[in-house]
């Protein structure tokens, strides 16, 4: 590709040539606005100058418009970079996409629009669960190389990030089932195990159970946190460029196997034009695909699980993660199904699951609503003695979820798209990216279940 620098001794200083108008229509109007006037006498462009100057492609000022073109355009005015891949947003998905994509030997651009450790999407925070309870084989096979993919990049980094301290499943109702999900787990090889609710209390004294409870030792918590950085550093070892602070404001498709698309950083847009991009941008995914790839609904509210003071550390030493799922046969302060997990230097983190109000990632208050608060403390009052209903610190996530909760995994043209994760995503986090990598490099079909067409 001709760049700025290449141009620029083709370029006339001569005075007179200031504040000449762009015709529409013609290559001398493209040229003029690149800031050449492909009409000067003597002027010898080679073939490849001329093509990039008449490119319709090439995003340039709008004909018609003044531009003093005596001189080159300036590098901080309009930039074009080609690349491979481009991956944008640099969440838990963004993150393992870039590493997947570097470890292939891929180059790849990951562009995130916030600083690093932010607390704008879904990705931050100490822990999350790692919960192997699923029923669905699709699942539980993603759910195995989860695991071994975890370990991979824990040795990679040196770093620990998978907490194996155990789940437990309680609260299942009249339908039994934590039957389905036991088989489907001792079908691949993970232990779980059925526990009397004395017999659990016993062991969790923190914890109140009135059904039986599925423990899974295999489950528990994955550092959140760590992992981005861990995943970001990895793919960087392998030659990935980690771009912060730089947001996609517009992506074009241009062909079937190129995309253009313009980041923006400090007030620069630059544009690049990569093979492949991957938008992994969580709850902007609407705002930057919407009209341009047929979406299922992607809904986006504020979530506010809250963290609990430890009351006796005693009792919750030992603690697993948990989830207690709802008795759809009660009417009363429950909005959901309910998780949670110890999180050592914070307390007890206790949420509903998905009940938040529906929002635009761009105009978010962050602040709680008080009718689900009181609703998290009176559960937490009521089924974890082992904490202080009346110590808590809100938090404040965003969720983007679809209607059936299962993932978005799929490619249209030069696009490959990951969205729909949260509430039951980030244990999957190092799959997803494999998958979508793959998909990105045109080694893989989408699955059914995650597919657009599903």
């Amino acid at each position: 590709m001709v760049d700025d620098d290449e141009l620029a001794p083709l370029v006339a200083n001569d005075p007179s040539l200031d504040q000449q108008v762009c015709q529409e229509g013609s290559c001398e109007c493209r040229a003029g606005c690149h800031g050449v006037d492909a009409r000067l006498p003597g002027l010898r462009l080679t073939d490849e100058q001329f093509q990039f100057l008449c490119d319709p492609h090439v995003p340039i000022l709008p004909c018609g418009t003044l531009r003093t073109y005596g001189r080159r355009t300036s590098k901080k005015e309009r930039t074009i970079e080609h690349v491979d891949t481009l991956v944008i947003g640099g969440g838990a998905m963004g993150s393992a996409t870039a590493w997947a994509l570097a470890r292939a030997g891929r180059e790849v651009v990951l562009a995130e629009r916030f600083t690093p450790g932010h607390a704008n999407g879904a990705s931050h925070g100490e822990f999350r669960n790692f919960n192997v309870a699923y029923a669905e084989p699709d699942y539980v096979a993603m759910l195995v190389e989860a695991r071994r993919l975890w370990g991979e990049l824990e040795d990679e980094s040196g770093e620990k990030l998978l907490d194996l301290v155990g789940l437990v499943n309680h609260g299942e109702g009249p339908d039994a089932r934590f039957d389905a999900v036991h088989a489907q787990l001792e079908g691949a090889g993970i232990a779980s195990e059925f526990l009397a609710p004395e017999a659990a209390h016993d062991r969790w004294p923190g914890m109140r159970f009135d059904t039986r409870v599925l423990f899974s030792p295999e489950s528990g918590r994955v550092r959140a946190d760590d992992s981005v950085v861990a995943l970001q550093r990895a793919a960087q070892g392998h030659g990935a460029d980690i771009r912060h602070e730089t947001r996609a404001v517009a992506i074009r498709l241009l062909t079937d196997d190129l995309a253009e698309v313009e980041l923006e950083r400090d007030g620069v847009v630059e544009t690049i034009r990569a093979r492949s991009v991957v938008v992994t941008a969580g709850a902007w995914t609407e705002k930057l695909l919407g009209g341009l790839i047929p979406l299922p609904r992607l809904i986006v509210t504020q979530e506010q699980p809250a963290h609990f003071a430890v009351s006796d550390p005693a009792l919750v030493s030992t603690w697993p993660s948990f989830n207690h799922l709802r008795d759809r046969g009660r009417d009363d302060y429950w909005y959901s199904d309910v998780y949670g997990m110890l999180t050592p230097t914070e307390g007890v983190k206790v949420g509903w699951h998905g009940t938040g109000l529906e929002i635009d990632p761009d105009a978010r208050t962050f602040e709680s609503e008080p009718v689900q608060l009181a609703a998290l403390r009176r559960y937490a009052a009521e089924w974890l003695p082992g904490v202080d209903p009346d110590a808590f610190v809100e938090i404040s996530c965003t969720y983007t979820s679809t209607d059936t909760t299962d993932f978005v995994l799929d490619r249209v043209g030069p696009v490959t798209i990951g969205a729909g994760f949260s509430g039951h995503g980030f244990k999957f986090t190092p799959t997803v990216g494999r998958i979508l990598a793959d998909l990105a490099m045109g080694r893989s079909r989408p699955a059914a279940r995650f597919s657009l067409g599903s």
